[in-house]
């Protein structure tokens, strides 16, 4: 049985008859009153237990967009159903309005629009459906609940996909498809031309200057077919929040502007995504298959409060690729004590790869550092700068092991990631 505000109204009226009469029987012959009335009105309210409910959902949809979830309530009873039904999903899941009131005749069906903007990625969910059945006199009535399980996946944002035009411009470049043309130690080799003064000595083909009588010089484009492979961690530091958003999916966001970039080159991308475990793995896929595949992946993981076991990632990336790669650890560097087991892990890697930490930097570190006008504020600035120290100790250290650190804010780390592989591409190193 579920009362509503009409009821308790009535109830409280009953001072009037106490006030009226001097009489505590008047007070007892209205709640007897009252309650009687709110049996009545629950004998002949319909019953919500037969209803028949389901959902009609939508696909993925990109977090921060909007989408519809549809809620279908059949009324299998003999009597119309009036009242108000309650669709509880996540908070997370951003549903605009949550109760409607519904009235369902009998044999007929109601339906219901519930606008989602979500503000996580990762699996939002409802799980049950509240219908509370009032009487014609509005006092009191049946609930029951329904379970109705539904899940709306919403996918990382991929909000970095703006840099990539410019990143393609770049790379078209690179690989002469252009008037540019570059040289790199190790690339393949496209053509000849006559030499102009800023041209790399290194670069000038002899025999076919002894032939022409004028300074010839190789053209080179980067070589493709190369192999890139990103690891992302999802341990515990990745859970921090920096502008109001996980460092993993600032990791995944780095992730796919890398693979769209790397993709397009012509390269090959593997993903992993690790802590103690493997909470997920792409391989062999390519172009729009690999972005498809990659968000699909990263749409469910969350970070997990355990710390991240370095020492299985070597092995890792030798049973994705056995030749030299490009292998990306995008990973929080904060404190020598948390990066002991990465910096010992790197080293293995380097020895067969060119390795690269991506890191995202808190920018209100920075801020704090230089704000010192008062007491509070100066001891802030000691645990921020204290704190930039560090980072900048375990970046020196992973230089010394042979790794690259790419470091930055949200915003800036996905860009600047993409900016170091083009860079490896435009020196030859990949």
């Amino acid at each position: 049985m579920a009362v509503t505000g009409w009821f308790v109204a009535l109830v409280a009226l009953g001072v009037v008859p106490i006030v009226a009469t001097g009489s505590a029987w008047a007070l007892v012959g209205w709640l007897v009153l009252v309650l009687a009335l709110g049996a009545l009105d629950v004998a002949l309210a319909a019953s919500p237990r037969l209803l028949r409910i389901r959902r009609e959902l939508p696909g993925p949809v990109r977090l921060g967009e909007t989408t519809s979830a549809e809620l279908v309530v059949v009324n299998e009873g003999r009597r119309t159903l009036r009242g108000v039904v309650r669709d509880a999903w996540q908070p997370s899941a951003g549903a605009a309005v949550t109760r409607r009131a519904l009235v369902v005749r009998p044999g007929r069906a109601w339906r219901a629009t519930t606008t989602l903007t979500p503000f996580r990625r990762g699996e939002r969910r409802a799980e049950e459906v509240t219908v509370r059945s009032l009487g014609p006199l509005r006092l009191a009535g049946r609930q029951a609940g329904h379970a109705v399980p539904g899940v709306v996946r919403v996918l990382p944002r991929f909000s970095s996909r703006r840099h990539l035009p410019s990143r393609l411009a770049r790379l078209r470049e690179l690989d002469g498809r252009t008037s540019v043309m570059i040289r790199g130690q190790g690339t393949e080799f496209d053509s000849l031309r006559e030499y102009v003064r800023g041209d790399d000595v290194r670069s000038i083909d002899w025999r076919a200057t002894a032939r022409r009588s004028d300074l010839v010089v190789r053209t080179w484009r980067p070589e493709r077919d190369r192999r890139v492979v990103i690891v992302v961690d999802s341990g515990r530091t990745s859970a921090a929040r920096i502008e109001d958003e996980p460092r993993l999916d600032t990791a995944f966001e780095s992730a796919l502007l890398l693979g769209a970039l790397a993709s397009r080159a012509g390269d090959h991308v593997d993903l992993v995504v690790v802590d103690r475990r493997v909470r997920g793995r792409v391989q062999g896929a390519t172009g729009a298959a690999l972005l498809s595949a990659m968000v699909e992946t990263m749409a469910p993981i969350e970070p997990e409060l355990v710390e991240t076991d370095w020492s299985t990632v070597p092995a890792l990336v030798r049973s994705v690729t056995t030749q030299r790669s490009l292998v990306v650890l995008v990973t929080p560097v904060d404190s020598p004590g948390s990066a002991r087991s990465l910096l010992a892990a790197v080293p293995q890697l380097s020895q067969r790869h060119l390795v690269v930490v991506a890191s995202v930097t808190d920018p209100d570190l920075a801020v704090a550092a230089v704000t010192r006008t008062n007491r509070d504020e100066v001891y802030r600035a000691a645990a921020a700068e204290r704190a930039r120290l560090d980072v900048a100790r375990v970046a020196a250290a992973l230089g010394q092991v042979g790794a690259d650190v790419v470091s930055g804010s949200p915003a800036d780390l996905p860009p600047a990631l993409a900016d170091r592989y083009l860079a490896y591409k435009a020196a030859g190193r990949l």
